[in-house]
């Protein structure tokens, strides 16, 4: 083999490997933003579960749904708040 044919061979490779390195890179992204998503929303309906404990003594409730949970997980305190008032407590 010449040298040309080997500087050729590693372009490839190296180019192979840019490619693979890109596409897992598409991949892992939106797979980030998914999991930030559920955790989310598990840490709202926790909220809402603690809300709805602590509101008990003092008669408000909140209703748990998916809906509910993934507002208050996204939006934090300022959902919650805006989840209440939709409510109407």
């Amino acid at each position: 083999m010449d040298m040309s044919t080997e500087i050729g061979i590693l372009i490839a490779y190296a180019f192979g490997i840019i490619v693979l390195y890109v596409v897992g890179y598409l991949f892992l992204v939106p797979l980030k933003l998914v999991l930030r998503l559920v955790l989310n929303s598990l840490a709202g309906g926790a909220f809402i579960l603690l809300f709805n404990w602590i509101g008990g003594y003092l008669g408000f409730h909140m209703a748990l749904s998916w809906i509910s949970a993934v507002v208050v997980g996204v939006l934090g305190i300022p959902g919650a708040l805006a989840w209440m008032v939709i409510a109407g407590l």
